[in-house]
């Protein structure tokens, strides 16, 4: 099977063929760095990372470039809040996005570009759609001339006559329309500014992006992503003035994940559940988090909620725990010739993956491959059966492997566990020197044959949340 793609623009999915046979060239809108990242960016920024992996799993020499926007009206309004330079500001978060995506697993892209980084190449875009009649000066602004461009909106399939009924110029704004969106915005006091011919000022939103992908990828490339609520007017916008000022189509495929939702609610400062990502990751472990981003498809909305983190926890921690006692039960066991079960594991996983991306589809094939290695693993004499051992063998590995093309099952198992372990009991208020002392209880009390004492200790402690496994090892315990 071939990889398809959901291309927005085109309303369906879509063979993928890139430009150049073997290479990828995609760009990502970035965040606009005034401010931590919330859940929303992190379900963004790991969607891409995962459709960045795959295609470099699947063979593809990919270019992914992923911008900052370090000049802006919010940057400028919190810099001067805090009495610092915008510049300043915009250092501070990039380095806070930074850390935050290291903690989330996300490879780092082939290039990160600034905005402030490409100001000729903005004024550049600007000059040419000026020379083409597509935007005009207008008291030191700049400003795009939509009705001249006859494509607009054809990526979001709003209806113009609608569009144009709603318009109104604000206050201050010296457009000749109000479809009319700016390019370059004249320098206002206690602002950052740049010369330029049209006076000193500084860029528009839009046109960053269309300066930083063009220079890096060229004035057609192949994947364009982002989230929804980039659509409009961002996205439109950038496709009106990157093929007004080439000529040329900007992006062959447009790739959007969905919304994320707080408790069945859309997410608003307002409403009092936004949450940031620093936020979260007091509360859970990373992996976590990515996985349970993972465990829906990317373009459908999301609801984000405690028992939703707690699920995925539980997922992760299968996974985790069949690795582990997979990993114990063939360690120095001998092996032959595995079955199949490994290979068609990637067929499967690819399969999916080659479905727009359908992490959900993969994970739920990986999962499938876990009960057949804890099924193995549990069969009688399992150690002295060869072909067993090798296909527990070959299907660690194969889940491993795969598992990295979604950012996960990359840790030890036994140290993950452990980790969590101790999370889980700060959780329940429960000390490890508690447990172990429970344990202790309960062997005494069965030694001496009371049975019903051992077993209401094991019940007091699934009560609290921790469930006692007795094995040939002796007991050892887990989170519920």
């Amino acid at each position: 099977m071939s990889l398809r793609v959901y291309n927005t623009l085109k309303g369906q999915k879509e063979d993928f063929k890139p430009l150049e046979p073997g290479k990828v060239k995609m760009y990502v809108c970035g965040v606009t760095v005034y401010d931590y990242c919330h859940i929303g960016h992190a379900r963004a920024n790991i969607v891409f990372d995962i459709i960045y992996r795959y295609l470099q799993f699947a063979g593809f020499d990919v270019t992914y470039v992923r911008n900052y926007t370090d000049v802006d009206d919010k940057i400028i309004k919190r810099a001067n809040e805090r009495g610092i330079s915008s510049k300043e500001l915009s250092e501070e978060f990039i380095r806070a996005f930074d850390e935050d995506m290291a903690a989330l697993g996300l490879a780092v892209p082939t290039h990160q570009p600034k905005a402030t980084e490409y100001i000729p190449q903005i004024i550049e875009i600007c000059q040419k759609l000026i020379d083409k009649g597509l935007a005009y000066a207008s008291d030191g602004d700049v400003y795009y001339r939509v009705g001249k461009f006859p494509d607009y909106l054809k990526l979001s399939g709003r209806n113009m006559d609608e569009m144009q009924a709603g318009a109104r110029i604000a206050p201050g704004e010296q457009k000749h329309d109000p479809m009319d969106f700016a390019l370059w915005k004249a320098a206002k006091p206690d602002e950052p500014k740049w010369e330029s011919p049209w006076g000193p000022g500084r860029p528009g939103w839009h046109i960053e992006c269309s300066a930083m992908s063009s220079a890096l990828l060229g004035e057609t490339f192949d994947i364009h992503g982002g989230g929804r609520d980039l659509i409009f007017p961002h996205h439109e916008n950038e496709i009106a003035q990157s093929e007004g000022a080439s000529g040329k189509p900007f992006v062959n495929y447009w790739l959007h994940n969905g919304f994320v939702n707080i408790n069945q609610e859309k997410m608003s400062k307002s409403l009092g559940n936004f949450f940031t990502i620093r936020d979260i990751l007091k509360r859970y472990n990373p992996e976590v988090l990515r996985f349970f981003i993972l465990s829906a498809h990317y373009r459908s909305p999301i609801d984000f909620s405690d028992q939703n983190l707690i699920d995925a926890e539980n997922g992760l921690r299968r996974f985790y725990e069949a690795l582990d006692s997979g990993y114990e039960a063939i360690d120095g066991a001998q092996g032959t010739t595995p079955a199949e079960d490994g290979a068609l594991l990637e067929t499967q996983f690819k399969a999916a993956m080659d479905d727009d991306f359908n992490s959900a589809l993969a994970i739920g094939h990986l999962f499938d491959a876990v009960r057949t290695v804890n099924r193995l693993v549990a069969t009688k004499k399992f150690r002295k059966k060869p072909e067993l051992v090798a296909t527990v063998a070959d299907l660690l590995q194969k889940i491993r492997t795969l598992g990295e093309v979604l950012g996960i099952l990359q840790s030890d198992p036994a140290a993950w566990l452990n980790q969590q372990k101790k999370a889980g009991l700060v959780d329940l208020g429960l000390k490890e020197a508690d447990i172990e002392a429970a344990i202790e209880a309960r062997l005494q009390a069965r030694k001496d044959k009371d049975y019903a004492r051992g077993d209401e200790i094991r019940d007091e402690l699934e009560a609290r949340g921790i469930l006692l496994l007795d094995t040939a090892k002796g007991t050892t315990w887990k989170l519920k």
